[in-house]
This record gives structure tokens, sequence and C-alpha cells, in this order.
């Protein structure tokens, strides 16, 4: 599977700003039940003098609250290739970007792993909350490509933005 992920070199600073997240799949077992109920929401990258990355992101909720989530994915020898561990869900992520246009699109690949279990999770994230319809068919084609079942590939719809802490 992972032989099919192709990683971009990009200096961090390309990727930093807001990004919408516009597109989800995941071979979790987790994903069937929530899908529904998903929106698009923000993530903000800063990267850091050392060369990680701080990811904030951000959604509404469907009460209006806004849900958020801060990670500091650190870099590692390969470009475009970063690693953290989330206390939140419990797992190690590995997570590459696989295409971007930085003032465009961001296509991510990460592999998590919690307790033996591996995940894939693919991300779609855009500059703004629509994108064209061939990096959407590009999006649904990778996602094929790296086993995701065609219902666990999902387009997000619009949503209220939150704004994550600075």
């Amino acid at each position: 599977v992972s032989s099919r992920v192709l990683l971009t070199s990009a200096s961090p600073g390309q990727c930093a700003g807001k990004w919408h997240l516009i597109g989800f799949a995941t071979n979790a077992h987790w994903f069937v039940s929530k899908k529904a109920d998903m929106k698009q929401g923000t993530m903000v990258l800063t990267p850091t003098a050392e060369g990680d990355m701080d990811m904030s992101y951000s959604s509404r909720k469907t009460d209006g609250t806004c849900w958020e989530m801060n990670h500091l994915a650190q870099k590692t020898e390969t470009p475009g290739r970063f690693t953290y561990y989330s206390k939140r869900w419990g797992n190690s992520n590995d997570l590459r970007v696989v295409e971007a246009k930085y003032d465009e699109y961001i296509l991510t690949h990460t592999i998590k792993t919690k307790a033996g279990r591996t995940d894939i999770l693919n991300k779609l994230y855009g500059r703004t909350p629509d994108l064209r319809p061939e990096l959407l068919q590009r999006f649904e084609q990778f996602c094929l490509d790296t086993g995701i079942e065609k219902d666990n590939i999902v387009i997000l719809p619009q949503n209220e933005e939150c704004s994550p802490k600075a």
C-alpha cells in the first residue's frame, strides 16, 4: 500500500496557514457510524524553527460549539513525512504529504497504529472550502488505490468555521 504513496518535498513554510478539510477517507471501524455527521473543519499549520509542524484543527459541531485538537508533528529524515502521538486517541501517526500545490490543496496519507492495529487515513485539504472536481476525483482514486472502500470516502459538506486558538 505505502509503495503507492509519493512523497513531495517542500519547505514547511509553503504549507503554513489555514486549510479546509474537504475529503476524509479511512478504513477505521469507527468511521462507519460517524461519517454522516461529519462536516468540514479547518486546520492551521504553523512550522516551527526546527522544521516540525504545529497542527491546530477545529470543527463546529451541530450544537454550535467548537471541537478542537492540536498536535505537534515531528519531521523525519524523509521530506514531507512527519510523526506524532495522539494523546486523545492513544495512537501513533505516520503522516505523509502525498501531493500538494500549496496555494490550492494538500493530500495526506496517515498510517495510524494503536494496540497493534493499523488504520489508513487519507485527507484532502484546500485553501478554500471548494476544490476543482478533478481534485476530488483524484482524491477518491488515491483512496481506492490505498485500499479504502468507496463507501468510506467522503467529501465533507461545508460548515460554519470555528477559529482555532492561536
